[in-house]
């Protein structure tokens, strides 16, 4: 009879602790993250489990193309109840999504942006942009830079621009040469040739916006600038974004601007690399070029993990997991990953990329600045194939974007 009682007594306590192992595993948290496709999923997948051994968690990240992640974004943020926990935003549409209120304040959760955090990157973050609270921690760092090919440069003798007074200069020298286009052009409406144009404007001193948020291009400064770039087209091509990296990759075209990710994949790059350059003109003062375009993350404010949610966000951003990350395609925010030599020796850009980052421009914080780049990418774009002049393009684009921002 004791025996039988005993015998009760163990099994009953096995029991006990097999529904609390249960219980336990029933309790574990479920983070959801809306994030941008492709390599930036594939680099959280690949770095987080060991927060959710930890932390008794379990992570879905779901991988959506740009515009259909801002769309689920914006709708989620009117439900009580978020379906995501974290969201990843195109630096861009910061203060869109901040003016809604959709990101929880990161410096209420306990959450900071250290100094080994890229400044520029770190800027991003912040609403109003660079002196307001933190609302995102940079998560990838991208930053246009400047490619050209190396065969060409060398049978041309040629050395690497550092000003566009020298890359048009080259582009006509290049194109010159039988089967070879000096300079390959994003000129198609919206996003790509704004973002293509950008940086030839900036390095003219030019500015999308003066302080009272009216338009500021249409004036010498950006006809010069809009005229430069045509001629650049004129010495080579308007291509869309595959034909431009085949093109300066295999040696048909020179010279174009474009995002690491294009060209640098590890430690292989198909082209050659360097900063925008920074001048207009070799007498020219110098000014900041290169494009920033950082993927951010951050909690939505609707979520009711914030905590943790919070938690996972220093742990994805911290310097640890971000040098894990390179190894499946992360493109780091945090200076002491660019600077490591371990790194370095795999992946040669990163200096370079440091550089451009530390020089950056961010595109006007705005949260109308898709209508803007849609507005100015279409006028842009007429002034290209020459259905406008160069100084009626400027004008049209500066009379609807003002109507807009009043």
């Amino acid at each position: 009879m004791k025996k039988k009682i005993i015998a009760l007594f163990l099994f009953a306590t096995l029991m006990l602790g097999l529904t609390a192992c249960s219980e336990a595993e029933a309790e574990a948290t479920k983070l959801v993250i809306a994030a941008r496709g492709g390599s930036h999923v594939d680099a959280m997948n690949a770095v987080k489990e060991k927060f959710e051994q930890e932390n008794n968690v379990t992570i879905e990240i779901l991988g959506l193309e740009g515009a259909d992640l801002k769309q689920k974004i914006s709708l989620d943020s009117k439900n009580a109840t978020a379906s995501y926990d974290l969201i990843m935003a195109d630096d861009p549409w910061m203060p869109e999504l901040c003016e809604a209120e959709i990101f929880a304040n990161l410096d209420e959760l306990g959450v900071s942006g250290d100094e080994d955090f890229e400044s520029a990157s770190l800027n991003l973050g912040k609403y109003p942009y660079a002196t307001g609270k933190l609302y995102a921690l940079p998560f990838s760092g991208n930053v246009q830079l400047f490619f050209y090919n190396k065969e060409i440069f060398s049978s041309e003798g040629l050395d690497v621009p550092t000003s566009w007074e020298e890359v048009l200069s080259a582009a006509k020298e290049i194109s010159e040469t039988e089967g070879h286009i000096g300079y390959a052009v994003r000129g198609q409406q919206g996003n790509p040739i704004v973002s293509d144009f950008l940086p030839v404007y900036w390095a003219f001193g030019g500015s999308v916006f003066n302080d009272d948020w009216t338009a500021a291009f249409n004036n010498e400064t950006g006809i010069d600038a809009l005229n430069m770039y045509i001629e650049l087209y004129n010495a080579g091509a308007n291509y869309e974004k595959a034909d431009i990296v085949s093109s300066v990759s295999e040696g048909s075209a020179g010279m174009s601007l474009g995002w690491p990710s294009w060209y640098i994949s590890g430690e292989n790059a198909s082209a050659e690399y360097a900063p925008i350059p920074s001048k207009a003109y070799n007498s020219s003062m110098e000014s900041s070029t290169g494009m920033i375009g950082n993927w951010m993350m951050g909690v939505t404010n609707n979520s009711v993990n914030k905590e943790i949610a919070a938690k996972f966000l220093t742990y994805i951003t911290s310097s640890e997991i971000q040098k894990e990350m390179v190894n499946f395609g992360g493109v780091p925010t945090r200076k002491s990953v660019y600077l490591d030599e371990e790194l370095i020796a795999k992946n040669k850009h990163f200096p370079i990329q440091l550089e451009a980052l530390t020089n950056s421009v961010a595109r006007p914080r705005t949260p109308k600045w898709s209508e803007v780049e849609t507005i100015l990418g279409a006028e842009l774009s007429a002034a290209l194939a020459g259905t406008k002049s160069v100084e009626d393009a400027l004008a049209a684009a500066e009379v609807e974007i003002n109507a807009l921002m009043q």
